[in-house]
């Protein structure tokens, strides 16, 4: 692998195993196979990454399920081919309808269970309860009304063009990209 592929590689990896929805090398599969031309085997992935087939393989079935890999069939060949997933807007809906939302529904069904217990402590402590409960459901509804935004089949761009950047000030000029740092 070259290096410029090497790189987006290690880096598609570490950003995925700190992600909380993939692991290192789940990561490292999407990276190769989104820079790829053309659909890989199990095996020349699992070439160019240096792991098992086997490793490959279960680590492949997870991208398919995340729908951020695509089973490709080759004519002539008798392997399985993978694709990286381009839409990219399609993934986050699902990433964030599969694992943020469902998240975010599991703390307000808490939140209700919490409320249909028969108080036991002051009234000064049940007011306090009261009030951060409802702060809390009022933040979750909030997220969850937003990641909806994206769930799927609601409209959204279909490409994030220089053209479709955000204007600054409403002057018609596109925002500015934050300075950047030096080391």
């Amino acid at each position: 692998m070259d290096r410029k592929v090497g790189i987006f590689v290690e880096g598609m990896g570490a950003s995925a195993a700190s992600s909380g929805v993939l692991n290192a090398l789940q990561g490292k599969i999407f990276a190769l196979l989104y820079l790829e031309r053309t659909a890989l085997s199990l095996e020349e992935v699992a070439e160019r990454l240096g792991q098992s087939k086997s490793n490959i393989s279960i680590n492949v079935r997870g991208l398919v399920d995340w729908h951020l890999v695509r089973l490709i069939r080759v004519p002539g060949s008798r392997r399985d081919h993978y694709e990286a997933a381009t839409d990219l807007v399609r993934v986050m809906q699902e990433i964030i309808e599969r694992r943020f939302r469902w998240n975010m529904r599991q703390v307000l069904a808490t939140i209700q269970e919490t409320r249909s217990v028969d108080a036991v402590s002051s009234a000064a402590d049940e007011a306090f309860i009261k009030q951060r409960l409802d702060t809390l459901e009022g933040f979750f509804r909030l997220m969850d009304a937003t990641a909806g935004m994206l769930a799927p089949g609601r409209p959204f761009p279909p490409q994030l063009t220089p053209a479709a950047a955000p204007v600054a000030g409403g002057a018609g000029k596109p925002a500015k990209p934050p300075a950047r740092r030096s080391r």
